[in-house]
């Protein structure tokens, strides 16, 4: 079996860890991201094409990243799938300018790496090298067969390429709130090698609570912070804030902490991501909010719930509670390994491609 996976960005190295799942259970699996990425996971083949992150770029981003927000906020039934236009003329224009741009690139990668000799291609994000999509017509013409697999935000802020979506054999989420955007989609969990962190052993001294945001206007971290201040006036705690940092090291600090903070207000996700698959996999007791919704869906849920109304008293009661501290730790680590398990999986995975007739 030859998968390639296809990805704008390495999404918190979510796409690199499907591929590693893949490769591990004896695919020949390639990873080709046309973007890179501010953060430092592990990535396969890179072609750098150019992402403005210019202020206006970065505006415009959050301005979209802010309309999927009220969109989660306010789920539309399933008929209403989100789709991707351009906003105005001068989007339209600058797609049809990055295309063309990226083509030499593309075409001179296409070659070396022989991409056309995969038997699957995952989208990882449901995108195509070109906006137009004419790699993905062109393999599908020739037999290939076509999987969007919808991460993050994907559907929530960008929504889908109509015509991909009609070229594709299957879709997949790691979101459980894309399920209620889309009208054909499978939930699959991120893969996270459980073997690549160690249980978090018990120390002496301060309790250490950790929140490591990649983006601090998607985890409430204006939120959590004062929260935090006012827990360490009245508990003997120390907070460690990581960001910007590399991911090894994010895993070292992660280590000597005792609570993790995920996120508050679900202004970005549904709760939790690889962040708190570390965090679990470590035996670490995790926070987060989640919607009644996916409170409901979520089998076994592992994490200790909290909005911004209850946080403190939820740090609290963590805090006081080492029996608690301890039960959580040992109930999030095995939850991690029977749910987000390369087996797990990769398992379920292998079930979908044969209902669709992938293989």
């Amino acid at each position: 079996m030859k998968v390639l996976h296809v990805a704008p960005l390495n999404v918190a190295g979510v796409p690199y860890l499907m591929m590693d799942m893949q490769r591990r259970f004896g695919a020949e699996a390639t990873l080709v991201t046309l973007h890179g990425s501010t953060h430092t996971f592990p990535e396969d083949v890179c072609l750098n094409l150019p992402l403005p992150r210019n202020p206006l770029a970065q505006w415009w981003r959050a301005r979209k990243v802010s309309e999927g927000h009220i969109a989660k906020r306010n789920p539309p039934i399933p008929s209403s799938t989100p789709v991707l236009v351009p906003k105005n003329f001068i989007e339209g224009l600058y797609f049809r300018y990055d295309d063309h741009r990226r083509e030499r690139v593309v075409e001179e990668a296409v070659e070396r790496f022989n991409l056309n000799t995969f038997d699957i291609i995952h989208y990882d994000g449901g995108v195509d090298f070109f906006r137009d999509c004419r790699l993905a017509r062109q393999w599908k013409k020739s037999g290939k067969k076509i999987v969007c697999h919808y991460m993050g935000s994907d559907l929530r802020v960008r929504g889908i390429v109509p015509e991909m979506d009609a070229l594709s054999d299957l879709n997949l989420t790691n979101e459980s709130d894309h399920l209620l955007l889309h009208p054909s989609i499978n939930y699959l969990y991120i893969p996270f090698d459980t073997s690549s962190v160690a249980a978090n052993p018990r120390r002496a001294g301060l309790l250490r609570i950790v929140h490591s945001p990649t983006n601090r206007s998607m985890k409430g971290t204006s939120f959590i912070l004062p929260v935090v201040d006012a827990v360490k006036k009245v508990r003997d705690v120390e907070f460690v804030l990581v960001e910007n940092t590399p991911h090894e090291e994010v895993l070292r600090l992660k280590q000597t902490c005792d609570i993790a903070i995920e996120q508050v207000g679900n202004l970005g996700g549904t709760g939790y991501g690889r962040n708190s698959l570390e965090t679990l996999a470590m035996g670490i007791p995790t926070i987060t909010e989640m919607t009644p919704d996916y409170i409901a869906w979520l089998p076994e849920n592992p994490f200790i719930l909290a909005t911004r109304e209850t946080l403190y008293d939820t740090l609290l009661k963590v805090i006081d509670d080492k029996d608690l501290r301890a039960a959580q730790g040992t109930k999030g680590r095995a939850w991690v390994q029977k749910y987000h398990s390369y087996e797990s999986v990769h398992d379920r995975l292998l079930q979908l491609y044969h209902e669709h007739h992938i293989l």
